[in-house]
């Protein structure tokens, strides 16, 4: 008995050091970085996630097969910490229990059947990690993105933690020590095979099986502190300081442009250019990435030939922060040394600028990992600090900066949609009429491109016939400020959203219809930061509650098959996913067919991210793979509800030469075809009032 305690404890006592201060290095090393604000408000819902993101394992089912394999191991370890504490208990005393529930025989069946499910699940890991080898898919690997044993060693490690307490289990069973009765099928169905062997060998296995069961788990502790699979004691900290109720619709910082982090008397950083840069919360995200590659799968770049890969960005900063760590720790940059940036030394140049922002990785990141703020964070000191961005986006940002517009076609284009309406919009000089209930924010696309124009004029001539009341800003709307601030220039961002937010501010602007997810996400999520507080209302949401309140009752008029394309900014990133497909539902004579890609997994149109002023000439256009999915239904309509996707898409129809058998048409275009009678005029519903402080267009 004396040698069971020294070994076992003794070999714990040394494993537990070692990993004690690898963990300790860890956590200094992480806490240096950056303030994350808020990172524990609202424990209610932080709770709710560690029980269905990390205990329920949500995302993880996402991906069935390995999904519940993965399910079963984590549920494994979790109820055979039991069989642990009864492990180190056995060191002392052989027919230990734990007290009140060790002889339950409910609590034998238990362990048992997640020691053989736990089983059951390494052999579903081997055969997706033969037949996903990395080597053998190289961009089309999946499941595990290490090309080391280290994936196939824990496997190994995972499996000796259950045979060997299966072993002393069994064992227990044959020298009377085994406190739990039959119920505990496997364990009494091994000590069948081994009764044979007699008690005093029995005995001897039973020692040496616990022995190596101990071993084994205080092993794989310190193997798990050096290895990707840190993430089983990461993870759950990481779900919990996420940002709630999700990431994704704001980013995760508004700097403040005069006040940034300064770090001595003549340098002011913006943006992230060194791992230091980063706030402690994107360390964590490094620190706790699985290398699953679920992000990798569905990220629209990869998808089509770019070189970007979330996983590997977040895998290559982590790198970068073990190997900074010293300098991380002592702080020698302050000294004068001199470091490399990021980008290109770390993240080229070509991955940083191939992002859409959709949010598609961090949508199906295991681990909430926030991919997108990391690499907008990187973007704002390319272009902020080193003024260092694709050429071409130099034309969108002076044109931002001085018409207020993407385009550069000044304020004067902003009411040349109205020309094709029969009826007269209010536009607003001063302040807003008081019978006037929602400001209308056309946005950039809707006002100025000819093909997004359809969609916003259609969206007015729905809004009247419902009896809406609305007015326009024309002249005086200027850019959100979205485009530019995921390109990274977030000064240009905030100087734009302060311009808007005094206009709308001044006008007495309550409630706002936005039809651009981009204006939508930018009014509703990222300008109250900044002191703008609007209600903000998509078109989309806007048309089903009318459709729904019987204010608008679509008609016959269209007939055919619609398939539906989710804009991230929509879908993803503020979860408008029902409300368009019901208006849909709505059309008597509409089929709604889906994409393979749809909803959560819905596939980026290509211009997020501000990549719609961007050359796209490494692998296929994402808006081509797209659109092919779109074709590949054999629908009649392509239905949107964002100006940008309809531009992208329309774009590859053409190309694609299906122009004359597929149309792309905004969600309000497809309601209005379906109308029987013409609308636009006086009649259904009485157009919107004017007053002194509003002239028509």
């Amino acid at each position: 008995m004396p040698i069971r305690i020294a070994l076992g404890m003794g070999i714990t006592v040394v494993m537990f050091a070692i990993a004690g201060r690898r963990f300790y290095w860890l956590f200094r090393l992480i806490s240096s970085g950056q303030p994350a604000p808020d990172r524990f408000k609202g424990m209610g819902q932080r709770i709710k996630a560690e029980i269905v993101e990390v205990g329920g394992q949500r995302k993880l089912f996402k991906w069935t097969v390995p999904g519940l394999a993965h399910a079963f191991t984590f549920w494994g370890f979790t109820i055979l910490i039991l069989t642990i504490i009864e492990a180190y208990g056995d060191l002392f005393q052989r027919d230990f229990h734990i007290p009140g529930i060790g002889t339950w025989s409910f609590i034998g069946l238990v362990e048992d059947f997640f020691a053989v499910a736990v089983l059951a699940a390494l052999v579903v890991f081997t055969i997706i990690r033969v037949k996903h080898a990395p080597s053998r898919e190289e961009r089309k690997s999946r499941f595990f993105g290490s090309h080391n044993e280290a994936a196939a060693l824990v496997l190994v490690l995972i499996g000796a933690v259950i045979v060997s307490l299966l072993l002393y289990r069994a064992a227990q069973v044959n020298t009377g020590n085994f406190p739990y009765s039959n119920w505990a099928f496997a364990s009494h169905l091994i000590a069948h095979w081994l009764h044979p062997l007699g008690t005093g060998v029995n005995s001897v296995i039973e020692t040496t099986a616990l022995i190596v069961n101990v071993a084994v788990i205080a092993g794989f502790l310190v193997f798990v502190s050096y290895s990707k699979h840190l993430h089983i004691f990461m993870a759950p900290i990481n779900v919990a300081t996420s940002r709630r109720p999700r990431a994704l619709g704001a980013l995760a910082s508004t700097p403040d442009m005069s006040m940034e982090d300064v770090r001595d008397e003549d340098e002011v950083v913006f943006g992230a250019g060194r791992i230091e840069d980063f706030s402690w919360k994107q360390l964590l995200d490094m620190a706790t990435c699985t290398e699953c590659g679920r992000c990798q799968s569905q990220c629209p770049a990869w998808n089509t030939g770019k070189p970007l890969s979330p996983k590997l960005v977040i895998m290559g900063l982590r790198d970068n922060l073990f190997a900074s760590a010293s300098r991380v720790l002592e702080r020698d940059r302050a000294a004068g040394v001199e470091v490399d940036t990021l980008v290109p030394s770390v993240i080229d140049p070509d991955v940083l600028w191939s992002c859409t922002t959709c949010g598609a990785c961090v949508e199906q990141c295991p681990v909430d990992i926030e991919h997108v703020d990391t690499i907008v964070d990187m973007r704002r000191y390319e272009v902020l600090m080193e003024s260092r961005f694709p050429t071409e986006a130099g034309l969108m940002l002076r044109n931002v900066e001085n018409q207020g517009d993407p385009w550069g076609l000044g304020a004067a284009k902003r009411t040349d949609w109205t020309d094709a309406l029969d009826f007269e919009i209010p536009v607003v000089k001063g302040a807003i009429p008081d019978d006037v209930e929602y400001l209308y924010w056309v946005g950039c696309a809707g006002a100025l491109d000819e093909r997004a124009r359809k969609g916003t004029q259609a969206t007015a001539r729905m809004l009247r016939r419902a009896g809406v009341t609305f007015a326009i800003l024309g002249p005086k709307e200027s850019c959100t400020g979205d485009p530019v601030r995921r390109l990274g220039n977030e000064y240009l961002f905030q100087e734009q959203a302060r311009a808007n937010i005094e206009t709308l501010e001044s006008a007495g602007v309550k409630k706002v219809i936005a039809s651009c997810p981009h204006c939508f996400n930018t009014l509703a999520n990222e300008y109250p930061s900044l002191g703008g507080n609007f209600e903000v209302i998509h078109h989309s949401q806007l048309l089903e509650h009318l459709v729904s309140t019987g204010r608008i009752t679509p008609g016959t008029g269209y007939t055919g098959t619609v398939t539906y394309h989710d804009p991230c900014y929509l879908g993803r990133h503020n979860r408008v996913f029902d409300e368009p497909r019901s208006v849909i539902d709505a059309i008597p004579g509409a089929t709604q067919v889906e994409m393979a890609r749809h909803r959560e997994k819905g596939f980026c149109c290509g211009a997020g991210g501000a990549r719609m002023w961007l050359e796209e000439n490494i692998g296929t256009r994402v808006n081509m793979e797209r659109t092919r999915e779109a074709l590949g239904t054999g629908a009649d309509v392509v239905s949107t509800a964002c100006p940008y996707c309809m531009i992208m898409i329309d774009d590859a129809v053409k190309a694609n030469q299906k122009e004359d058998e597929v149309r792309v048409l905004d969600l309000a275009q497809l309601v209005e075809e379906s109308l029987a009678e013409p609308v636009g005029a006086a009649g259904a519903g009485s157009a919107p009032a004017g007053g002194e402080d509003a002239a028509p267009a």
